[in-house]
């Protein structure tokens, strides 16, 4: 082969070498962009906007309750939620919509009971409390609904009131001892302590006071760790929230809060003081629409 051609040949060679290590470069890259930029899309918390003849609320959806998260989403994509009313309004409390059969519901029609004919799984997360502008998923009482899972489609919006640092001082305390007696409950139902559960039923049968302040000495290191893997006492930025904005407080890991108002906290307010009739219904009804915004 000629010395020019060989020269051309080696050229090119070059040529294709360096752009082939460019790739080797480049490539990897743009999948680290590529996966930023998927995991931005990902965390980015959704929007949804709830417009009533009050004014709209927009609210932003945690991806830390992706079930309630998408489960609302799937809803509002659905147009299940437009034409429903507010049903159940308490000034100080909160505004409670969602229900299928408020849709069109005479003035006489009891509602609150309507659903799409599933609950969904509590997902209670310590850093979400019912302040004011809370979006919280209603559901059935203990009574009937242990495990306290969510309506399917019904929800809440936190208005409540304000608390001062010795009310929630107060309340801790009783959160606390809630707590712990809903773990020493648990501790009993568990199979492996059946042999508990047999002492217990005794001694409540025997009124035996000594022994049964023995027993609870006995398993109250058990439920204090218990206690220490979830437990109920609030952030001083929590306790701030409550004593500056409001909310309900007592209401706090017995439902599921999946979203916050970030604009429209004053709708909630005029919703809040309407008139309104047996079953905390409004006299005139409050009809919603919700549609995604981002």
């Amino acid at each position: 082969m000629p010395t020019t051609q060989k020269l051309k040949l080696s050229s090119i060679t070059n040529v294709i070498l360096f752009n082939v290590m460019k790739l080797k470069v480049v490539i990897p890259f743009l999948l680290a962009i590529l996966v930023s930029f998927s995991s931005f899309i990902n965390d980015t918390e959704k929007i949804v906007e709830i417009t009533t003849s009050y004014g709209v609320i927009k609210v932003k959806l945690y991806n830390e309750t992706p079930l309630h998260r998408d489960n609302f989403l799937n809803l509002i994509k659905e147009g299940a939620y437009d034409g429903t009313l507010f049903h159940r309004v308490i000034n100080q409390f909160m505004i409670q919509g969602g229900d299928p059969n408020s849709i069109g519901a005479g003035p006489d029609t009891q509602l609150g009971n309507g659903g799409p004919g599933y609950t969904i799984p509590a997902e209670f997360n310590s850093k979400f409390i019912h302040k004011k502008g809370s979006l919280a998923a209603a559901r059935q009482p203990d009574k009937v609904n242990p495990e306290r899972r969510s309506s399917g489609s019904q929800f809440y919006i936190v208005q409540g009131r304000k608390y001062s640092a010795s009310d929630m001082e107060k309340l801790q305390k009783r959160n606390i001892q809630v707590k712990k007696q809903q773990l020493m409950n648990d501790f009993f139902q568990k199979a492996e302590n059946s042999a508990y559960l047999v002492r217990l039923t005794g001694i409540k049968k025997a009124q035996d006071q000594e022994a049964m302040n023995l027993l609870i000495k006995e398993i109250e290191p058990i439920i204090n760790m218990e206690y220490e893997k979830t437990p109920t006492a609030y952030t001083a930025e929590q306790l701030k929230a409550y004593e500056e904005i409001g909310g309900t407080p007592h209401l706090d890991g017995g439902y599921t809060v999946f979203g916050e108002v970030i604009q429209g906290l004053d709708i909630i307010d005029l919703i809040a003081a309407v008139s309104t009739q047996t079953g905390d219904r409004p006299v005139n009804d409050i009809k919603v629409t919700i549609k995604v915004i981002n």
